[in-house]
């Protein structure tokens, strides 16, 4: 009987698993875990975060987007400069070599979804088109976690260390 459960167990984990994956792929790129935080009650912009893997063997370059949260998506870069954040919008797209991978993430690389119609809350989805140079749109949606919500944790049990 505990074999059951056991097996039952790990079944039902590697469902979850899967049902909760979000990775897309357009031409040789793959875009992995698109997820942004929610946002307090009266913000206009929110942040969006992932990562995108060039498999293949030509450039390919990400030059714009857009979602159904905001009016606008801009791609941005922040970086310390004498101790002070400092964030820039990227003008002319983000080039992602043969081999590369881009990596959007808190205090990087991300996106702006401008002008938001709404605050974001904990396990609301955004539904985001990326265009590329070369690999066309691409549909996909973000997973909106908790404010202090950080790559790769947006699965974790609430309560729970891991």
């Amino acid at each position: 009987m505990r074999l059951l459960a056991f097996l039952f167990a790990g079944l039902f984990g590697l469902a979850l698993a899967a049902a909760h994956a979000r990775d897309y792929k357009a031409g040789s790129l793959e875009i992995a875990d698109p997820w942004s935080r929610a946002t307090p009650k009266g913000s206009s912009v929110a942040a969006g975060y992932m990562t995108i893997k060039n498999t293949g063997s030509t450039p390919d370059r990400l030059i714009s987007g857009s979602s159904d949260v905001g009016s606008g998506f801009q791609m941005h870069e922040m970086k310390m400069e004498n101790g002070v954040a400092k964030m820039r919008p990227i003008k002319g797209g983000l080039e992602i070599k043969p081999g590369d991978t881009l990596e959007f993430k808190p205090g990087a690389l991300h996106v702006m979804f401008v002008g938001l119609k709404k605050p974001l809350a904990a396990g609301d989805r955004v539904n985001a088109t990326l265009v590329f140079e070369k690999a066309g749109t691409v549909s996909v949606e973000y997973e909106v976690r908790a404010m202090g919500g950080e790559p790769g944790h947006g699965h974790d049990m609430p309560g729970m260390k891991m």
